[in-house]
């Protein structure tokens, strides 16, 4: 008999976010019975061959309550009574008295709607990101008095206020993070920190090629045989595409590269426009996002892949991505920051160069190395290659996860 399970999204389906779409698969596979709660419909225009394997239902939740009156008015009379002896709308002034925006508003309103609009056959809710999707699902499991669990991330743990972070917690009966640093750091806010559980994502390391990955001899010494080097990630602060084009600009002129990079995000215009400016447009490739195919014909293609991960201004920060992984998979030795938790996967010298956030040149002279020695490029991919498989399979981090949904 398949376990009934409904997990609460931000959104789906989306690019940016294959580890949830594998971890479904995974979910559905091992026998969950899944229907996914989304709070904002698709904004991108490609998906991947993941999500076409998905079988769970997708339910949209009013996205803006203004749009879908009706459905909200349908949803409060039906749990009028439920709404008011669960003690969910003192809890939700709590939380407005301290966070006076409209979409903590609206966060109960969709939280009415899942609570309304959740067959009785659910039992459990479990929910990805602590931020907007676990308030959601914490008032809508407060209405319907259901247990819930939670999945947490980066954004989600890093720029969210201290208060709604430990409150969260105490009330959801266990969380999951994706890296140590995360799960020290909210051990050490958490009234209860035996709650909180390490749990990698890993990588599907069937739907990435083991076989033995090539390695050119390329040392950027001819114009038509330039070293590749690959980024997939978003256009956004945390990525820091703006430094990493400063570093590229001051690689010297007689070493020849391409630098590719796939995604989108905001700040995509304004890169471009700086790639311009710094005379570097003509060796870099905008391609936008892609499918998982395409990019796993780039990590294979390429010569190292680079992410410079950054702490924002707003504190937001990667916890260990998903890329990286996916690059070491197919033998590409990478070169990212020591913050966060990259150094978790990335063992300097090892399978990969780290250098500190924001040092432009300290970056620089790492890509340099790499370029001009082939040897140490495939010596670092192998040994990354060989610390996924050991370390970052998905399908042996997916077991303690099917157990504590299984109890949930």
């Amino acid at each position: 008999m398949r376990t009934p399970l409904a997990i609460v999204l931000k959104g789906y389906p989306r690019l940016s976010e294959t580890f949830i779409a594998q971890e479904i698969r995974s979910l559905e596979k091992h026998g969950f019975d899944i229907t996914l709660y989304s709070l904002r419909r698709p904004t991108d225009s490609k998906t991947h061959p993941i999500h076409d394997e998905i079988d769970a239902n997708v339910v949209y939740l009013p996205e803006y309550l203004y749009q879908q009156p009706l459905r909200l008015f349908r949803s409060i009379w039906k749990k009028r009574k439920q709404i008011a002896k669960s003690g969910v709308l003192g809890n939700w002034w709590l939380d407005f008295k301290r966070d006076r925006t409209a979409s903590r508003v609206r966060r109960l309103g969709q939280a009415t709607v899942l609570a309304a609009e959740l067959p009785q056959h659910i039992p459990r809710v479990y929910v990805h990101f602590l931020h907007t999707p676990a308030s959601v699902a914490r008032y809508a499991c407060e209405i319907r008095q259901l247990p819930w669990a939670c999945s947490a991330h980066a954004k989600d743990i890093w720029t969210s206020p201290e208060w709604e972070l430990v409150e969260k917690i105490d009330m959801c009966k266990w969380l999951t993070t994706c890296t140590l640093a995360n799960t020290k750091y909210l051990r050490s806010i958490s009234k209860t920190p035996a709650k909180i559980k390490l749990n990698y994502h890993g990588l599907d390391l069937s739907r990435f090629s083991l076989s033995q990955p090539s390695f050119s001899e390329r040392i950027g010494d001819n114009p038509d045989q330039p070293v590749i080097l690959l980024s997939v990630g978003r256009a956004v602060a945390k990525k820091g595409y703006a430094d990493l084009l400063c570093a590229l600009a001051g690689l010297p002129l007689d070493i020849h590269w391409t630098f590719v990079h796939i995604g989108g995000g905001p700040l995509l215009k304004e890169l471009k426009r700086q790639a311009t400016e710094r005379q570097i447009e003509r060796k870099i490739q905008w391609l936008g996002p892609q499918s998982q195919q395409t990019v796993l014909q780039h990590y294979q293609s390429s010569d190292l892949f680079v992410l410079n991960c950054q702490i924002d201004e707003h504190g937001d920060r990667d916890g260990l991505p998903n890329v990286l992984v996916e690059a070491q998979s197919q033998g590409l030795p990478v070169i990212s920051t020591d913050i966060s938790g990259v150094p978790e996967l990335i063992q300097h010298s090892t399978n990969g160069l780290l250098v500190k956030s924001r040092d432009n040149t300290a970056l620089s002279n790492a890509i340099i190395q790499l370029i001009q020695n082939p040897s140490l490029r495939k010596k670092q991919g192998l040994a990354g290659s060989k610390i996924v498989q050991s370390a970052f399979d998905m399908n042996s981090n997916h077991q303690d996860l099917y157990q504590l949904l299984e109890k949930l």
